[in-house]
């Protein structure tokens, strides 16, 4: 997918026809754990299915390569639009990165 290096651990977000590229940089596992909380409970949150909506904005947003393509409440209200569903897989890439590393 365009702009997506999956090399540098990078997962495709496909919102209305747009790209997004979202890597799990040691800055952005920072910032999410800074406004979230330790990342292995965030981890476990997400494995027990309790992984509000909010707390997947923020790790996404956190992630978000190209931040000047849109805010964060357009990239809420844009999750939100295309479904779980459709991000759940993005979801997995990321929490897998945190946890494997690279």
């Amino acid at each position: 997918m365009s702009g997506v290096n999956e090399a540098r651990g990078e997962a495709a977000l496909e919102i209305g026809g747009d790209v997004l590229a979202l890597r799990p940089s040691f800055a952005a596992l920072v910032a999410v754990e800074a406004e979230l909380g330790p990342l292995f409970a965030l981890v476990e949150r997400a494995a027990d299915g309790k992984l509000s909506l909010g707390d997947l904005v923020a790790l996404f947003w956190h992630c978000l390569v190209d931040r000047d393509r849109m805010d964060r409440e357009t990239l809420g209200e844009a999750i939100l639009a295309v479904g779980l569903a459709k991000v759940t897989p993005v979801l997995k890439a990321i929490l897998q990165q945190i946890l494997a590393g690279k």
